[in-house]
C-alpha cells in the first residue's frame, strides 16, 4: 500500500479510465440493483431517511437526476450506502439506480498479524480504509505471539522491553521454523524492534475504526504462542532456564515453552493483561488464541501436575480446557465474549465461547480437530476461516509471482468459492456468524507485500460474505474485478493481478 493513500471521502472517478466508466461496477455487488437510466451530477443533494424495518447494516439507495435518498435503520447502513455511492460515481456523474442491499453475514472480517513482522499504525489505517470500501466490519488484530509482543500493558514494562524486540529475524526468501542450530544460517543478524503500540496509538486506531463501522477484535494468545511474554517474564514458564536469553523466538513455527498453568502468578499476569484489554477496546469480543499449544512442559512440570491433581483433571490434556473455561468466564464478567481458534473448544467449554475454525483436519500441535460444523452443531457460534480458502499468506496461483509465500495455493477463484455454511446442517447454520481472510506475516515483510497478498482476494471474500448464497458466478465477479482492480491501483494499492 502506498503512503499517499487516498482519503476515505475521495470519489473513485479520478482513478478510472473513461472507457471503464460506462458500466456499473460494484464490489461487493448489491443484493438488488435496478438501473433507471440517466445520470445525476456528482454533487447532487443527499437526503437520509431512517426506517427501522431495514435490517442492521442494510440500506436502500435511490439515485435520481434531482437527488439521492439513503434509507437505513442506523449508522452502519447509511455508511455502506455512501460506500456504494462512491463506487457508482465516475466522470463526475452518478447513474440513476434503485438499490436494496443488506449483508448475508454479520461477521465479515480481516485478520492482520502484527507480530512476526510489524506494520504500524498507518498501515493498519490503510487496511481499514479498504475494509470500509468493501463493507468489511471486523478487524482481528493479532497482537501477541512467540516472535513479538506488540501492545504496551500498564504494570508490565518488561513486555515491550524484551518482548517487542529480537536480535535477528529469518532472512527474506528463506524458510526457518525448527529453532535449532541448523536454522542459524537462515537468520539475518539484524535487530528487529522494539516495535509496539502505545495506549495512545491504540485509542487513535479504535477511533479510526469506529468512523468506518469497524469493530476491532484484539487477540492475546494463551496458553501457547506466548514465548515473547515469557522472554519478558521467564518466571511464568514451566522451565524458566529455557528463557535465559530473554528474547522472543527468532524463527517461525510452534514453541514448546508455553504458559505454566500451575503458576497462580502466571494466570494473574494474563488476567491483568486481559482486564486492561477489555477496558481499552470497546468491542464485544476478545480473542484468546488457544491454538497450537504443545503440552510436553505441563507433563513434567511439578506445578502443572499439582494443578491437575487439585482440579481433579485426568492428565495434562485437561489443562487447556480448564484454562479456557476460566478465561471465558473471566471475559463474560467484563461484558465480553471469548473467541479462540478451534483447538480451544476441546473439552467442556461454555457455549458462549465463539470458535474460529481454521483447520480442515488434524494439524498444528496435533490436537483433536473440532470442525466448524461440529462446533455449530454443539451450540457454539463460529467464524469460518478454513486455511485452504481464507489464508492469504498462501500462494495465489499467479504467473511469475515475485512475492514469497508460506506455501499452499489459494487462488482468487478458490476464495470466491468459500461457503461458510458448507457441511453445516440447516438447523445449525444460525451459529455461523461469517468468515474472514487471514493475513499471517511470517513471510510477509512490509505493507507492499501485505497489500499484494490481500488484494484482490479480500475483494472475493467481501462479496461472498455480503451476498452469501446470492453471489453470482465467479465469471461475473472476475469481469467486474478487471475494472475494480484499476480503482485499487489508482488508489496506490499494490493489488496483485487476477491471474
Amino acid at each position: 500500500m502506498m503512503k499517499n493513500w487516498m482519503s476515505l471521502g475521495t470519489a473513485f472517478a479520478a482513478v478510472l479510465p473513461v472507457a471503464a466508466l460506462a458500466e456499473i461496477v460494484l464490489v461487493p455487488r448489491p443484493v438488488k440493483l435496478v438501473e433507471k437510466g440517466g445520470f445525476a451530477p456528482e454533487k447532487v443533494a443527499i437526503r437520509e431517511v431512517e426506517d427501522a424495518s431495514i435490517p442492521a447494516e442494510g440500506y436502500r439507495l435511490s439515485v435520481a437526476a434531482d437527488g439521492v435518498t439513503i434509507t437505513a435503520s442506523g449508522a452502519a447502513g447509511k455508511f455502506y450506502a455512501r460506500q456504494t455511492l462512491k463506487q457508482l460515481t465516475s466522470d463526475k456523474k452518478i447513474p440513476c439506480v434503485e438499490i436494496e442491499d443488506a449483508p448475508a453475514y454479520s461477521w465479515r472480517g480481516v485478520h492482520m498479524d502484527d507480530c512476526r513482522h510489524f506494520f504500524g499504525k498507518e498501515t493498519v489505517k490503510q487496511v481499514m480504509d479498504l475494509m470500509a470500501q468493501h463493507k468489511l466490519n471486523r478487524f482481528h488484530w493479532h497482537l501477541t505471539e512467540d516472535q513479538g509482543w506488540r501492545i504496551e500493558i500498564p504494570g508490565y514494562p518488561e513486555l515491550v522491553r524484551y518482548g517487542a524486540a529480537r536480535s535477528a529475524s529469518v532472512r527474506h526468501g528463506v524458510k526457518a521454523s525448527k529453532g535449532t542450530k541448523e536454522d542459524a544460517d537462515k537468520l539475518n543478524g539484524i535487530q528487529y524492534g522494539p516495535f509496539y503500540y502505545t495506549e495512545k496509538d491504540i485509542r487513535e486506531i479504535i477511533a479510526y475504526a469506529a468512523e468506518r463501522q469497524i469493530t476491532i477484535v484484539p487477540e492475546i494468545e494463551l496458553p501457547g504462542h506466548v514465548f515473547a511474554a515469557l522472554a519478558a517474564y521467564p518466571e511464568f514458564a514451566c522451565v524458566p532456564e529455557n528463557l535465559a536469553s530473554r528474547e522472543p523466538r527468532l524463527v517461525w513455527g510452534i514453541e514448546k515453552d508455553v504458559l505454566c498453568l500451575g503458576n497462580d502468578k502466571a494466570i494473574k499476569f494474563m488476567e491483568d493483561v486481559l482486564d486492561y484489554v477489555c477496558k481499552l477496546f470497546p468491542g464485544d469480543v476478545v480473542h484468546i488464541g488457544g491454538d497450537e499449544c504443545p503440552q510436553v512442559r505441563w507433563k513434567t512440570c511439578p506445578k502443572c501436575q499439582a494443578r491437575i491433581q487439585a482440579e481433579g483433571l485426568k492428565d495434562e490434556h485437561g489443562l487447556q480446557p480448564w484454562i479456557t473455561r476460566h478465561f471465558v468466564k473471566f471475559l463474560e464478567a467484563r461484558g465480553k465474549r471469548a473467541l479462540g481458534w478451534d483447538e480451544y473448544l476441546l473439552g467442556d467449554v461454555p457455549k458462549s465461547a465463539i470458535g474460529m475454525s481454521w483447520r480442515e483436519g488434524r494439524s498444528g500441535a496435533g490436537h483433536e480437530h473440532i470442525s466448524g460444523a461440529k462446533a455449530a452443531i454443539s451450540g457454539h457460534d463460529v467464524v469460518m476461516t478454513p486455511c485452504s480458502y481464507c489464508y492469504l499468506d498462501y500462494r495465489q496461483g499467479l504467473k511469475n509471482d515475485p512475492f514469497f509465500y508460506i506455501g499452499g495455493n489459494v487462488t482468487l477463484e478458490r476464495c470466491y468459492s468459500l461457503n461458510p455454511c458448507a457441511n453445516v446442517p440447516p438447523e445449525a447454520r444460525k451459529h455461523i456468524l461469517g468468515a474472514q481472510g487471514n493475513n499471517w506475516s511470517e513471510y510477509t515483510w512490509n505493507e507492499y507485500d501485505l497489500a499484494w497478498k490481500m488484494w484482490p482476494r479480500t475483494c472475493a471474500l467481501a462479496e461472498v460474505l455480503w451476498l452469501g448464497d446470492a453471489k453470482p458466478q465467479f465469471s461475473d465477479f472476475k469481469a467486474r474485478m478487471k475494472t475494480h482492480r484499476l480503482r485499487l491501483l489508482g488508489q496506490g494499492v499494490n493489488c496483485a493481478p487476477l491471474e
